[in-house]
């Protein structure tokens, strides 16, 4: 027997493409006007023209839709390379703002994981998504550590989940909106632990104080 393909896989150009996005579109506007909990597959239907049967041949349920959708998005988002760290964590913070203040988007993360609360499949998936927009974006502090920024050793996923924790936070939590205020404390917050290396690894902190205490033998 073949193995069913992902929600949302085909091959691109021609009718399925154009299935799959006026499907998607009409996710987005959908999720414009109302929660995640109110969209169904029937509202996709009429919204988007394409018959009932179809989407649920291709996705199966709402959540995958809503998961293409959200992997379609989250591509879209910039990794900054200002060559400054504190730029670059600047404008990170502000483009997860950006793309959360948005009600659709808000509507497409809460949505998501509230149906992995009860659904493991669309856990993986929003985990896997997170994950590699992690992966992605860890090239902020790679790179200023390469440029004498912050300590060697540092660990890159930990400086970014402190970067997003807070926002998050926010969005998810507290279900409010991301403000200047929160985009500035979050980045100052993450910039001024990583240069002092709060981020770096247990060993690697280990052989510096061994290589200052060797030094101090020395001299």
């Amino acid at each position: 027997m073949t193995e069913r393909p992902p929600h949302g896989s085909a091959r691109p150009g021609g009718r399925t493409a154009r299935t799959r996005a006026a499907v998607l579109a009409a996710a987005y506007e959908e999720l414009d006007r109302d929660s995640f909990a109110a969209l169904t597959l029937d509202r996709l239907a009429r919204r988007s023209g394409v018959h009932v049967s179809t989407i649920r041949r291709r996705w199966r349920t709402v959540e995958g839709v809503v998961v293409d959708l959200l992997a379609e998005h989250s591509a879209t988002l910039p990794t900054p390379d200002t060559g400054d760290f504190r730029r670059d964590l600047t404008q990170l913070a502000q483009a997860i703002a950006d793309f959360n203040n948005a009600l659709r988007n808000r509507n497409v993360i809460q949505g998501l994981l509230a149906a992995a609360a009860h659904d493991s499949r669309v856990e993986e998936i929003v985990r896997a998504a997170f994950v590699r927009r992690t992966e992605e974006v860890t090239l902020i502090a790679r790179q200023a550590v390469e440029r004498g920024e912050i300590p060697e050793g540092t660990e890159a996923r930990e400086v970014i989940a402190a970067l997003a924790a807070p926002l998050y936070y926010r969005v998810l939590v507290l279900r409010g909106f991301i403000d200047e205020r929160l985009v500035h404390t979050s980045v100052e917050t993450t910039y001024q632990a990583a240069r002092s290396g709060v981020f770096v690894r247990e060993g690697d902190r280990e052989g510096d104080r061994e290589g200052d205490r060797e030094g101090d033998r020395k001299g």
